[in-house]
């Protein structure tokens, strides 16, 4: 596919935050086009109106490139968008259900394609990205939460992206998702670094809470991240007439990102086993030292109980009263001496 690609005016101001006093409520959509190097925004009923009135076909036939952005979209604004942009029953579906893996699909004359953003918070939580790319437009839908316009891609502006095609906006898009992995990624290799010092120092229930709770931290961002490589493979090896050939560079660097964060997650995850396995190791490390511990006192305590067994108790009253001979104090001294050398030999090696 051949793009054209007007370059916007110098005197063009640069228009304010997209949809910036709308951001995070529940059902709010916003168009922007891009045409003939003019920037148009419209929000909510006003961008629903422009779409029943042919915007997109206009949009079309002027080789521009147009935008529909909706936040936590309700299921009479998807089925009314499908309709509009006369998407397949089966892509609106996806977007309303949600809980797809990341993936792409080639369906009629559009590209559907999912990714998922991490939210941090107190447990990582993941939230579905549908990218739909058609002829001349681009269709993003996402939960209110995520700001499709919070990465550095766009800080010079929605016009710039727009200018190059939908096709550039959506590598913005993918490229934001992709950007915001990497705190997570370095997040959990500090995580876990710190993980392993406290493993070392102790070994408690609430080291194993960790160590389980960063085990699943690392599998929730795996399972977000790792398929995205594919849906990257495949976005820069297959032929699609949607990408234009220029773009193709782009997709490539976000996909040499994602290499690179699949590479560092099966670190992390061979890291979190082997803290699991030291800190296992060092339970029966633990149990042991109690268990020499526990022989030492049982050899001194056995040491004087043979002895007071073989030569009885029964004089123990005579010994209080001075009557005793001089035989018993004899076996009690030795008695005493044997057991504090055992107890000094058995703490020279470690044992008490």
């Amino acid at each position: 596919m051949t793009n054209t690609r007007p370059e916007p005016p110098p005197t063009t101001p640069a228009p304010p935050p997209l949809g910036s006093e709308h951001r995070g409520h529940d059902g709010h959509m916003t168009v922007a086009t891009f045409i003939e190097g003019t920037l148009e925004v419209w929000e909510d009923e006003a961008a629903l109106e422009a779409l029943a009135g042919g915007l997109v076909e206009r949009v079309r036939e002027a080789k521009g490139a147009g935008w529909i952005d909706l936040a936590a979209p309700t299921q009479a604004q998807v089925e009314r968008i499908g309709e509009l942009l006369g998407l397949h029953p089966l892509i609106a579906e996806d977007i309303l259900e949600g809980n797809q893996r990341p993936k792409l699909e080639v369906t009629g004359d559009v590209v559907h394609i999912v990714m998922f953003a991490l939210d941090d918070g107190l447990d990582v939580r993941t939230q579905e990205i549908d990218l739909v790319l058609g002829p001349s437009f681009l269709l993003s839908a996402h939960p209110a939460a995520w700001d499709p316009r919070g990465g550095h891609q766009f800080k010079t502006g929605l016009a710039s992206i727009l200018k190059s095609g939908p096709d550039h906006l959506l590598w913005a898009l993918c490229d934001s998702v992709v950007d915001a992995y990497f705190p997570f990624a370095d997040r959990m290799e500090d995580a876990i670094d710190a993980l392993q010092d406290a493993v070392m120092e102790r070994t408690d229930r609430s080291t194993l809470e960790r160590v389980f709770a960063l085990k699943r931290e690392v599998i929730e961002v795996r399972r977000a991240v790792t398929p995205v490589r594919e849906v990257l493979n495949q976005l820069t090896n297959r032929d699609l007439a949607l990408i234009d050939p220029g773009e193709l560079l782009y997709f490539r660097d976000i996909y040499d990102h994602v290499i690179r964060l699949t590479d560092e997650l099966d670190n992390d995850r061979e890291l979190v086993t082997a803290t699991l396995d030291v800190y296992l190791s060092q339970v029966n490390n633990n149990l042991s030292a109690i268990m020499k511990r526990l022989t030492g006192v049982t050899v001194i305590i056995a040491g004087i109980g043979a002895i007071a067994g073989i030569f009885g108790m029964s004089e123990a009253g005579l010994a209080f009263s001075g009557g005793e001979a001089l035989g018993f104090w004899a076996v009690a001294i030795a008695t005493v001496a044997i057991s504090a050398a055992a107890a000094f030999v058995l703490h020279r090696v470690d044992w008490i």
